[in-house]
This record gives C-alpha cells, structure tokens and sequence, in this order.
C-alpha cells in the first residue's frame, strides 16, 4: 500500500510540475550570492538543462564560486528533451523516459566564444569532464538515491511539486539543510510550515507576488496561454521559502497610524485587535494583533514576534472562546478563525497572523 502511496503522490507532482523563468530565479538569488561560495548546490526537482535553475547554477557557475552543482529529475517529464537530447549508452533508449543526474564540478570556456554558456557545459558532459548518468529509480526526490545526493548538498534550490510541498520542506528539515525553493503563499498557514515560519526556522524570500511559469501541454486552467509556442501559466500569490537570510528580512516596517479603539475591532474569542491591512497597523499598540497572512512578506523579527495564528484547534493556546453551532447559522464556523462583531453580528475573518510589537 505504501508503494501505491508514493506511486500516486509522484503521478500527481508529474501533474503541477511548473517550470519557472529564468529572470525570476535571477532576481531572487541575486540577493544571495554570498550564501553560495563554496558550497555544494543540489537543484532535486529540476531536468537538467531543461530547468532554468540549473541554467542558472551552470552558467554562473565560477562566478558564485561554486563547489559542485548536482541536479536530478522525474522520468517522463512533460518537458524534457525540448532543448538538448542527452545521449546514454543504451541507444533505443528514450530519453524522455529517463531519470537521470548531472554533476558539474567544472565550467569552462571549451568553445572559445568568450563566453561561458550551456554549450561550454554540453562539451564537458560529452568529453565525461563532469558526470551524466541514469538513476536506479525514477528521480523522485525522496528515493534513496537522491536522499543520498541531498546528504552530499549545501544548499538546495529549486521549485518543488506544490502538490508535495509539505513533504518536500519536512525532508530538508530532516536533514538540517539550507535552501531557497518557491511555493504557493497559502503554504503558509500549513499546519507542517507554520511552526517553522513562526520559530524563524524558515521565511520567506526576498520576492512575492505574481509569476508566470512554463506548464505542460495537457496542463488545463483558465489562468493558461501560449507564448512562442510554449505554453504558461500566471499564478498571483507565489513567493520563495528559506532559511538563508536576506536584507530585506531585516527592514524595518515604517509605521505611522496611531492606535484608535474606535477604529480597531477586537476580536470576540482573542484576545487581540484585528488589523485589516499591514499599513494599519498601529505604532504605539503593543498588545496582540491579528495581520494578515502577507505581513510574513515584511516580517523583521527583530521588530515584530508572532504568537500563532488564528485556527480551528487553537494550537497555540490564544482563543478565548468556543462557539456552539447556534451561534453561528448565518456565517458559518467563527471556530474556524477570529470572530468580529459587524453591524451587531458576529462574522469569521480570513487566516490572520497573531503578533505583537517588540518594545
């Protein structure tokens, strides 16, 4: 049953593999160079050169001074094999079919073009100066093969299947490693990615907001179009985990409103104010205030500490009130989140943050 289990689970992250642009990767990592000296780099979720995390590591390669980069994939990936058919030993073997790895240890300039570019590391995996070989398995990043190649790893950077995101954070937390991959914003309220936001084990990155990435041809949302003959998919609320640090995780948040009682609705069954929107929050409150989820997108933990979040089974001990399913025909479970009276009713908030200001 267990192997049905994970068999199902890879079919479906085969389903929202979602390639993401390479000038989206440019603008997060640029905030991490340092991070990089060094280290071994470990891109688990990505085929090689068709995934533009590994265009990134190879060709600024020597420039982040890398140690190694190590990148494996899924067999039968959607997208494989559109930008260069890798050749293996057995020659009726399809390549599209494969899972496999490719180890760089080093990039040079072999094409004399002055210019270190994919067909520089193309020559070295075709004249065996680095390593490009099949898996036992099928790529999938909890296989043993590749449990080993993430003990060997720095840092791990990529973009995870979202349907295994939890999954996917709760292995690199297991084997204590540093990362930077992207995940969907209500990943947040994950009862397995909470605790960790809330801890500073993890934060997000220094970008959030709108992406587009590449999706297969089968792929079907409203949200999809064509663009050169490929075809994408925009998503709204997209933003980097981590937990290498970054300059703007130590911003300050410039506040400006002053607290006002008549203004601040407290909550029915917390013992804290709601706050609609970040640029509300009060400078001079320091009790406890519910935010939304996005504050995590400025949150300085030298400025602010979060207590918890508003939740069904008030896991952080903050609720100060349970309510009966008579008190709540019209508007459903006020259970659920932070309660709120509204024109002499009571009505449910959205996922809101617990925290309170650092004096």
């Amino acid at each position: 049953m267990a192997g049905n289990r994970n068999l199902n689970a890879a079919m479906k992250a085969k389903k929202d593999e979602f390639y993401t642009q390479l000038v989206d990767i440019e603008n997060e990592l640029k905030h991490y160079r340092e991070h990089f000296r060094g280290k071994v780099v470990f891109c688990n979720c990505d085929d090689p050169y068709e995934s533009n995390f590994f265009k990134y590591f190879a060709l600024k390669f020597n420039s982040l001074g890398l140690k190694k980069l190590i990148a494996t994939c899924y067999d039968g990936s959607p997208v494989m094999g559109n930008e260069l058919l890798l050749q293996f030993d057995t020659p009726d073997a399809d390549p599209k079919k494969i899972a496999y790895k490719v180890e760089i240890t080093q990039v040079d300039d072999y094409n004399g073009d002055g210019a270190v570019n994919l067909s520089d590391v193309a020559y070295l995996l075709q004249n065996d100066k680095n390593v490009l070989s099949r898996l036992q398995g099928n790529g999938d990043f909890r296989s043993p093969e590749c449990v080993e190649l993430l003990k060997q790893a720095d840092i791990v950077c990529t973009n995870p299947p979202f349907s295994l995101f939890r999954e996917y954070v709760a292995q690199l937390m297991k084997y204590e490693k540093k990362f930077l991959i992207i995940g969907n914003q209500n990943n947040v309220t994950y009862k397995e990615i909470f605790p960790l936001l809330m801890r500073d084990k993890i934060w997000l990155g220094y970008h959030y907001g709108g992406q587009k990435f590449e999706v297969p041809l089968d792929f079907v949302k409203d949200n999809t179009y064509f663009e050169n003959g490929k075809k994408y998919a925009k998503f709204g609320n997209i933003c980097w985990f981590t937990n290498l640090d970054h300059k703007r995780r130590h911003d300050t948040i410039d506040l400006f409103k002053p607290y006002d009682p008549s203004k601040y609705k407290p909550y029915d069954n917390y013992d804290a104010i709601d706050v609609p929107a970040i640029i509300e929050i009060p400078c001079d409150f320091d009790g406890v205030m519910g935010v939304p989820i996005t504050f995590l997108c400025n949150y300085n933990p030298e400025q602010f500490e979060i207590l918890g979040i508003t939740d069904r089974g008030n896991e952080y001990g903050l609720k100060t009130k349970e309510y009966s399913k008579a008190d709540t025909p019209k508007y459903g479970d006020l259970n659920r989140r932070g309660a709120i009276w509204v024109n002499g009713e009571l009505k449910s908030t959205f996922a809101k943050l617990l925290i309170r200001r650092k004096k």
